[in-house]
């Protein structure tokens, strides 16, 4: 058969930074974009962090440099991605995935819980996408891929700083879209739902409250890290070229109802 009626949904000679990439979803997401292809920059507010995560990519076969990058902190995230491009030559891809959340009731909320999810969630994500897209924009070509929520598209109780930082960056993707598609780069967003991770085993290691979590799901589980890194790499691969501007729910059907 030909090959055009598959697309290749590999990363070969790819460079794909990824933010927050020390534990959780951005580490899950380092290893499948490796597996891909890609050779991963992996970044983290505290280098030896990243190191670990670079050293174990780089033992099961893939290609893997750490860097630090504090997405709060322009200047960090400016070096960062000049040294990347400086050393890899190009950035390809970037999955903005830093993120923060407080589970706090509204009327709990305080001014610097707010800032301090606003900083990272939707400030860090522009000014990193936006620092790596001067560099994308000067190939002519790039991969922006943020990190958004569920929560960004239906009320949860006791989220509304987060939910507000990733109804913000579904806004951003969509403006950012329209603005960076002429130039050859696309942008878009994967909102997932509860996704087991040491940041969610609190809660979700709760039988009470993960039933209630489950029972709000069509396909009966939550989320895996594998399910965020397969959305991943689509939007990174020739595969995903025709989506731009696209918030990727991946959610089992919970926003379905």
């Amino acid at each position: 058969m030909e090959s055009d009626h598959l697309p290749s949904f590999r990363l070969d000679d790819k460079v794909a930074l990824v933010t927050g990439a020390s534990r959780g979803i951005g580490r899950g997401v380092c290893f499948a974009l490796a597996a891909a292809g890609a050779s991963v920059v992996v970044t983290a507010r505290y280098l030896d962090a990243a190191h670990r995560v670079a050293d174990l990519i780089e033992q099961a076969g893939g290609r893997a440099s750490a860097h630090r990058l504090d997405v709060t902190d322009l200047s960090s995230i400016d070096a960062a991605v000049d040294e990347v491009s400086g050393r890899h030559g190009r950035i390809d891809v970037v999955f903005a995935n830093a993120g923060v959340g407080h589970n706090l009731p509204a009327l709990d909320v305080t001014e610097r819980h707010w800032d301090s999810i606003m900083d990272v969630n939707l400030k860090g994500t522009f000014f990193t996408v936006q620092a790596c897209a001067r560099h994308m924009v000067a190939r002519g070509s790039g991969r922006i891929i943020a990190m958004s929520s569920q929560a960004s598209l239906v009320g949860i109780r006791d989220h509304v700083a987060y939910s507000s930082s990733k109804g913000g960056v579904n806004q951003m993707v969509k403006v950012l879209a329209l603005e960076w598609a002429p130039l050859g780069l696309t942008v878009n967003a994967v909102a997932p739902t509860f996704v087991h991770t040491p940041g969610t085993a609190e809660r979700l290691d709760d039988p009470v409250y993960l039933a209630a979590v489950v029972d709000r799901i069509p396909v009966g589980r939550v989320g895996r890290i594998r399910d965020v890194g397969g959305a991943v790499v689509y939007l990174a691969s020739e595969a995903g070229s025709m989506l731009n501007g696209t918030i990727l729910t991946i959610d089992g059907g919970w926003t379905a109802q």
